[in-house]
């Protein structure tokens, strides 16, 4: 019961940190999604964005016919002012690629950047209110929807336009607009998914670390308990993340007509989710380490014949420093007398530092790994050039280099 309660914990856990670094802490949230302002789906989703609510029209029409009657008044053909009407279209496409080509020369730059983090800070801020009633923000959440300001880059583009000559960009009104960034009728629950997330975050990894320890020491055989609740936990994360998979392709195929960049969305979706994806590969790799771990320290057949080759590989290793005039001195007898406790001692030391590494990732568990096998393979040389000093029949020469 113990070990099941916490391979059912262990993603729930990951959630909580999740939920704690990312979710509900503004400065991290905004450090997660700050690259996203150079993302090239973003930009384009951006610079469509900006430019349709800018709405800089010059009306062609007007202006062509304006111009025909003009022209016929001194004389010209009639044929002439209807070629010159006929330009109207024209006039207003070349003024929606001048609005587009500004916009996107200010999606590239700095400033794009320094709006897109502060409009973020901003939403986020009043997205943590919405869902957990703490802290203030001018934007709100309506019906589900959480959207983003393009409002002060509407107006930075209106600067832009003006100074590139397009005088009509002058009458572009101040706008509120709003990008849409997530939009879910199920954010009451999500609200109080979040709040109980929020609650169990400072006690529930400690709890699943406690739960598996102890069903681990109860348990008649605990080295194959140890297998089975890494390797459950495992299995635990890797059905978490084919969910999330899933909940990402049904967020996609479900998006509301504001969202015009699919794209876009699904780089948000991806930035937000991506420390939760890392953690689950990480306790999965974790998992599968520890299982194997604790299945090779075991008495079966496999476990035992890696041990004796590994001992014989060391032994064939002493045998060729003693004969090149290399040996271990009291040293080896001294690790031989406590191999046990030595390796013991490394697997807490490298246990300590990964639970006080900060995020951990795969690349941590895979380092962490690589030093383990480096101490164990150091105290077994060690321990190989105590055995060599006892076959001789003398106590190992502390001179001995």
């Amino acid at each position: 019961m113990l070990i099941v309660l916490a391979c059912l914990f262990v993603p729930v856990s990951l959630l909580t940190v999740w939920v704690h670094d990312i979710v509900l802490d503004n400065d991290r949230y905004v450090s997660t999604v700050a690259p996203l302002a150079s993302d090239p789906a973003v930009e384009a989703a951006a610079v469509h964005r900006i430019t349709e609510a800018a709405g800089a029209r010059i009306d062609g029409a007007q202006v062509t016919a304006d111009l025909a009657k003009w022209l016929e008044s001194q004389g010209l053909p009639p044929r002439v002012g209807a070629a010159v009407k006929s330009l109207g279209p024209q006039l207003d496409s070349a003024a929606d690629q001048a609005v587009s080509k500004v916009a996107a020369r200010f999606v590239s730059s700095r400033a794009f950047e320094q709006i897109w983090t502060q409009a973020n800070r901003t939403a986020h801020q009043s997205v943590v209110r919405a869902l957990t009633g703490k802290g203030r923000g001018p934007v709100g959440v309506d019906d589900g929807t959480v959207t983003l300001d393009v409002g002060a880059a509407v107006e930075t583009v209106k600067q832009d336009l003006v100074k590139a000559g397009l005088s009509p960009a002058e009458k572009i009104p101040e706008v509120d607009k709003q990008m849409v960034l997530f939009q879910s009728g199920e954010l009451k629950k999500i609200r109080n998914a979040v709040r109980l997330l929020d609650l169990a975050g400072n006690w529930l990894p400690v709890l699943t670390v406690l739960l598996a320890t102890a069903g681990v020491l109860l348990a008649r055989r605990r080295r194959r308990a140890l297998v089975v609740t890494a390797l459950c936990a495992a299995a635990a994360c890797l059905l978490v993340a084919i969910a999330l998979a899933v909940v990402r392709r049904t967020y996609l195929d479900q998006l509301p007509e504001q969202v015009q960049s699919p794209a876009a969305a699904a780089a948000i979706f991806d930035t937000l989710v991506r420390f939760l994806r890392v953690s689950l590969r990480t306790a999965m790799v974790l998992g599968v380490v520890v299982a194997l771990g604790a299945y090779l320290s075991g008495a079966g057949r496999l476990p035992r014949a890696v041990r004796g080759r590994s001992e014989r590989a060391a032994d064939s290793t002493v045998r060729w420093g003693a004969a090149h005039g290399v040996r271990t001195a009291s040293a080896g007898s001294w690790v031989l007398a406590r191999r046990r406790a030595l390796t013991l001692g490394a697997l807490l030391a490298l246990a300590l530092v990964f639970a006080l590494w900060n995020h951990p990732t795969v690349l941590t568990v895979l380092l962490l790994v690589l030093i383990l096998l480096a101490v164990l393979a150091v105290l077994a040389l060690l321990a190989a050039g105590g055995r060599a000093g006892e076959g001789t029949g003398r106590p190992a020469d502390p001179g001995d280099r």
